[in-house]
């Protein structure tokens, strides 16, 4: 099968590329007119195993606002996989009806696996509690239109920083930009998964910090981005209630903030953000949503466009190594999806520490 260029984590673009995607975006914000044919006759499938409002919409949007159009489902009731189809044969199916694919799932893994067996470009629009790199894309084009630059930040992550599949793409990116710093602000039970904290964050040499209030450092945060406690993650649901209201922002913890900070959130909310912020000037959250549709047609001309020239660089791959492990992670998709082949890679030397390609599930021990 011919070699495609997918999106199924932030890291498969550099950063450079990261920057020009960027760059197209601002382009179509200040001349819509010009890309308004840019995909005539394209079609984008949008499959939705997992309940979406924003994202599904706006890949959509940004598709027929590009000249193309759209069709799919919002739903895993309304595909055949209520009827045993696998991911990777429905993945097959679509690619013969559209010219690029955006999938959610709610099994970790799932886009990588549909990417092996797609034979167009599939973009990955969240797989589980794992990753999330196109509202990424809408994060960083939030934080640079209101900060001028995507460097030298103070950034605060606050709330599900375990099963917050948007915080990990966010860290994944935002490391590569230099002079940035992080305050994680979480409960004990819901801070960063070990794979970002020793893989991606120790590696880069990010500054960092750990903190399980607001209020200690609010006043020192450039950008503050919130999330929800994301019930439908938890496999203990009494957890779940203790846990979902424990951050609340709110206009009175607002007054220790900078004039200039940025409040983000990929949205949905529940609690964790009172309505009384909404007209805070500094309150991004509904003008990510609108960037978030310019950055899908920029990364949907860029798919394409690399897809025509045959472009799929390998430079971000990882080695395999046959050590015959099995993945333990009930929320894989290689729990479900029997026929895949498992997947490990060595990424602790060291201590030799093996982790699953499809989820980061860890699987190896120290010397």
């Amino acid at each position: 099968m011919k070699k495609i260029r997918h999106l199924i984590d932030i890291s498969d673009f550099t950063t450079q590329e990261i920057d020009e995607i960027i760059a197209v975006a601002e382009d179509i914000i200040a001349d819509r007119k010009k890309y308004a044919h840019a995909c005539d006759g394209k079609k984008i499938a949008t499959l939705f195993f997992e309940p979406s409002t924003r994202t599904r919409l706006s890949f959509e949007a940004a598709m027929i606002e590009l000249g193309g159009s759209a069709l799919g489902f919002a739903s895993a009731s309304n595909s055949s996989t209520t009827k045993g189809e696998s991911v990777m044969d429905t993945i097959r199916t679509v690619g013969a009806y559209a010219d690029i694919i955006a999938m959610r799932h709610p099994l970790e893994g799932a886009a990588l696996a549909a990417s092996q067996r797609s034979i167009v470009p599939v973009v990955n629009a969240g797989d589980g509690g794992h990753c999330h790199p196109t509202q990424t894309l809408a994060d960083l084009l939030t934080i640079k239109n209101r900060h001028g630059r995507l460097d030298h930040l103070t950034i605060g992550i606050c709330g599900d920083l375990k099963y917050g599949r948007t915080v990990h793409s966010l860290i994944n990116a935002l490391t590569r930009y230099e002079g940035n710093r992080f305050v994680m602000i979480s409960p004990p039970e819901l801070t960063i998964p070990t794979y970002v904290r020793y893989e991606i964050m120790e590696p880069r040499k990010a500054i960092w910090s750990e903190s399980t209030n607001i209020e200690d450092c609010i006043a020192d945060l450039d950008v503050l981005y919130m999330t929800r406690i994301q019930r439908e993650r938890f496999s203990d649901m009494d957890e779940y209630e203790r846990l979902k209201d424990c951050y609340v922002l709110n206009a009175e913890k607002m007054k220790a903030a900078k004039p200039d900070m940025s409040v983000l959130h990929p949205l949905p909310r529940v609690k964790e953000i009172n309505v009384n912020m909404d007209d805070d000037p500094r309150a991004c959250y509904f003008k990510q949503v609108e960037y978030g549709k310019f950055m899908r047609m920029a990364l949907i001309l860029k798919l394409l466009d690399d897809a025509e020239k045959g472009y799929c660089p390998e430079q971000n791959a990882r080695e395999l190594v046959e050590k015959g492990f099995v993945c333990q992670n009930p929320k894989c998709v290689t729990a479900v999806e029997s026929d895949l082949k498992q997947m490990f890679s060595l990424r602790d030397a060291e201590h030799q520490v093996y982790r699953c390609e499809y989820c980061e599930t860890r699987w190896g021990h120290k010397k």
